[in-house]
């Protein structure tokens, strides 16, 4: 089958890789319908050097079941998300909720990341994908949703949702302050989850026009970031998708005597500078890690159900797999890719 491989800076090729097939009663095989690109695989596709090539590229997905086993859970015909990271269900940390850390499989395992983990679990951009442990991954979406609209709950959405619907859940109508940046969707993501959960104020910071405007249009107070210029603000709730060590530590300092405020952001420094002494006098509660994508699914899908969450807005492009190239290096916040092959 044909799939969507990174080999270098800006360099893919489409590879001719073996199909999947059924290993275990509970595999399924998705024929992917929509992916999007995570905000990590634009960097990826620029050359980042944690991501050396070759390995298959993008994982997140809506799809349709083409086959299953007798113990998937799940039946051909039937449109699915496929979670990002692979999880079981069964070990204890998936029981608990933590599914980024399931025990069956390698550390930070997901599909389209094979250097993440150092194994290779096939890409989304690709004629089929085979999910293990279907009958707990596979989330069944209802046939009024079109696959686009949601196309980045398996990870982007879902990181967002996270970072402010626990926190909103504990401090209704609380204020929300989003810092964008290097998270140029999860950020944006934040904010249309805080709006459709009914916040107070939501203040958006980027001194990216175009992500500013998007910001606006999905309900938030817009400002350029101008941090050289900026003083400390105060909120109850702050989400950092900067990527930028001044910019978290201003995010951390926006943050009111025991606020909450979760990094989205992704910092490849082992030391970023935080002013824990501060924090600490304060009571700041901080809050980094991979988003638990699979956990975070259904209360997201019965949200997006009553109409308020609009996650398509962040929506910047939609291409075809044959034009996977150009999607992958489109530097505005939100590519969805759709299979044109069917």
């Amino acid at each position: 089958m044909r799939q969507f491989t990174y080999v270098g800076p800006r360099r893919f090729e489409w590879y001719e890789v073996p199909a999947p097939r059924l290993t275990a009663d509970t595999d399924a095989i998705v024929r992917p319908l929509t992916v999007a690109r995570c905000d990590l695989d634009f960097y990826i596709a620029q050359g980042h050097p944690a991501f050396p090539g070759p390995f298959a590229y993008g994982h997140e997905a809506i799809g349709v079941v083409v086959d299953a086993g007798p113990g998937a859970g799940v039946i051909p015909g039937e449109h699915v998300i496929v979670p990002f990271q692979l999880s079981c269900g069964r070990c204890d940390a998936c029981r608990r909720g933590f599914t980024d850390t399931c025990s069956a499989f390698p550390p930070r395992a997901a599909f389209g990341l094979k250097p993440s983990c150092g194994r290779e679990f096939g890409g989304a951009i690709s004629e089929a994908m085979l999910v293990p442990f279907a009958d707990f991954m596979l989330v069944r979406l209802p046939g009024d949703i079109d696959p686009i609209s949601i196309a980045s709950f398996p990870d982007n959405v879902a990181d967002g949702w996270r970072a402010v619907s626990a926190p909103l859940k504990d401090r209704p109508g609380a204020n929300v302050l989003v810092v964008g940046g290097l998270a140029q969707s999860v950020s944006l993501y934040a904010v249309a989850s805080a709006v459709s959960l009914g916040a107070g104020e939501v203040l958006y910071l980027d001194d990216d026009s175009g992500r500013r405007a998007i910001a606006g249009h999905l309900g938030a107070r817009i400002e350029p970031l101008m941090l050289k210029e900026r003083k400390p603000l105060k909120f109850e709730i702050v989400v950092d998708g900067s990527g930028d060590p001044d910019a978290l530590r201003f995010a951390v300092q926006s943050t009111v005597p025991h606020g909450v405020i979760t990094s989205v952001a992704m910092y490849f420094d082992d030391l970023v500078g935080l002013p824990l002494r501060q924090m600490y006098a304060r009571g700041i509660t901080f809050h980094t890690s991979r988003v638990c994508s699979r956990a975070e699914l259904p209360g997201m899908l019965t949200h997006h159900a009553h109409g308020h969450f609009r996650p398509e807005l962040v929506t910047t492009r939609v291409v075809p797999f044959s034009e996977a190239v150009d999607g992958a290096l489109d530097p505005t916040p939100k590519v969805v890719w759709t299979n044109d092959w069917a």
